[in-house]
Order: structure tokens, then sequence, then C-alpha cells
């Protein structure tokens, strides 16, 4: 039998497995639900049942014994951090090798295909991520709703419901996205939605970040102002990461994946901004954070073979 690696990316909305061989040759890949949290009873049968699920999916694609399979070496990246998951992962899967990390660092790792550089994330939340030459991490951001996530779809959202707010009560410039919002929820009032939106999770909220996008096409100056806002935020957070990594300057790839960056115009104005500020470009993912994670799982056994991700295809 070959030698197995498996990865696994596990977020807010959805898991993904990835079983590959030494050459990194993808055998089987297999889908879940979210997997981000494990505290309670309830929660912890969720992650179990997420993972255990996307891993019995990967098996069956590559003509496996889910229960019975043994694996080289795993890498598991995680949304809301590992501490609390690498318990788990050791009780599910049988490995010789096991790595248990958070999301971004499989994110970078498939992004770059394991060279150097900086990845920012923008899905509902936000942060930024980088790794150097000498092995040296450093990040920005990803404090939560409630400290931080500037430039995340939950904070496009955000503000763009705190403008209609300030028009709806007399003391802020008209917006489109008064209309937008209230017609996509179906309320009557922007106070009405706020007290809504209290109760709805993030994720929910999150999913209206596109009407900010298409006011923002439609030349609504307020919109505008909320996507260069989040372009200057999520800058930010790369520069943070680029002067403790990359001291003495010079170009790094600088990946960007999430659902905010499917926005055109916050697109643009990221890579304007980051070109302006460090001198970098903003380039696309080379691989999914799953085909991270088996890099990393290569790695972790001192497998040096393809390690440039020739083999492995983003999502």
């Amino acid at each position: 039998m070959p030698s197995l690696y498996l990865g696994i990316d596990g977020g807010q909305s959805s898991t993904t497995a990835l079983i590959a061989d030494e050459t990194g040759r993808v055998l089987g890949c297999g889908t879940g639900g979210p997997c981000n949290h494990v505290t309670g009873a309830e929660a912890r049968a969720k992650f179990l049942r997420a993972v255990g699920d996307c891993i019995a999916q990967a098996c069956q694609e590559a003509q496996l014994d889910a229960a019975t399979v043994h694996f080289a070496a795993v890498c598991c990246g995680f949304s809301g951090g590992a501490e609390d998951k690498d318990a788990f992962v050791r009780e599910l899967i049988r490995s010789g090798r096991y790595k248990v990390t958070h999301d971004a660092e499989i994110a970078l790792t498939g992004a770059t295909a394991g060279a150097p550089g900086i990845i920012v994330i923008a899905g509902t939340g936000s942060m930024a991520f980088g790794r150097n030459a000498e092995g040296k991490t450093a990040r920005a951001g990803g404090w939560g709703y409630v400290f931080g996530d500037e430039g995340g779809a939950f904070d496009l959202v955000r503000r763009g419901l705190r403008a209609a707010l300030r028009w709806e009560e007399g003391w802020g410039p008209a917006t489109v996205l008064h209309a937008l919002l209230l017609e996509s929820a179906g309320a009557e009032t922007a106070n009405a939605l706020l007290h809504r939106f209290y109760v709805t999770p993030r994720s929910e909220i999150a999913r209206l970040a596109p009407l900010v996008t298409e006011a923002a096409e439609a030349g609504d100056a307020i919109a505008g102002a909320v996507i260069n806002y989040a372009a200057s935020a999520l800058v930010g957070y790369v520069e943070g990461v680029y002067r403790h990594l990359f001291p003495s300057g010079g170009q790094v790839p600088v990946a960007y994946i999430g659902g905010v960056f499917r926005s055109m115009p916050a697109l643009v104005a990221f890579r304007d901004k980051l070109q302006a500020s460090i001198n970098c470009e903003a380039v696309p993912p080379r691989l999914s954070p799953a085909a991270g994670a088996v890099l990393d799982a290569l790695r972790l056994d001192g497998n040096a073979a393809n390690l440039s991700g020739a083999n492995l295809k983003a999502d």
C-alpha cells in the first residue's frame, strides 16, 4: 500500500477532506457540514459527524475502508483555532503524524503552494496571515465581530445598515442601501431590521454583503465609501504581517480568499491600495485550503515529493 495523506479544511459553513498519495495525487474528496465549535455535547457530536462524514466520502471515492484506513500523516485546519479540537481529531483519525492548526495556515499553504507569502481572508470575518522563508509566521486581525473583522462580509452589511439607519433618522445622507436592505430582508424600517439582526446568525447577515456592491456599482457614494473602508482595513492587516515578516522589504505574493473578493469594486480597491502601500501584487490562490492541508501533511511526514502541489487542484 502506498503512503496516504489526509488534509482537512474545517470552516464555519462546511468541511472538506482530501486524501492523496505520496506524490500528492488526490485519490478522494469528501464534504461535510460546519465544524468550528466543539463546546458542549451537541457541538462535539456535530464536529465528529461533520469530519467523519467528509472522511468517509473521501475514502469511498478513493476505494478505501474508512473503518480501517491508516494515514502516514494528517493535517487539519479549523476555523476558530485548534486548541480544543486536537483530542477529537486523534480520536477520529488513525495516523502516524498529526498537525492540527487554524484555517489560515492551510489557506496560506494552498494559496502559495507552500512558498513564503501572505494571505488575507475576507469571508464572514477577516484576518491576514503570513510566513517567511525562515518559517516564521505572523497574523493580524481575526478578532471576531465585536472587536474586529473589518472588511469582512458581516462588517460590510453592518456598516451598510448603519448608513441606512442614519438616513432613516434624518442625520445622514441618502443611500440606496436603505431600500436594498429592507427589500431583501422584507423589513418595513431599518430600525426593525436592526432588531431582527440581533437574533440572526452572522453568516446569514453576511450573505447580504453583495447588496453593498450592487449599490456601489449603481453609483451610491455611501456604499462606495463602505467598500473603500473595507479595502483599506484589509490592506492594513497585510501591512502589519508584512512588517513583522519581511522587514527588509521586497515583493511577496499576497493571496486573497473569501466571498468579499467576489465583489469587483472591493477587489480592485484592495489591489490598488495594496500596490500603493507595500508595492506587492494581490494574486488569487494557487490551490484550495484543503489542498494546502495535504501539502502540510506531506511536509509533516518529511515527504518532499511534489510539494509544489502540481497534482493538486484548487476547489
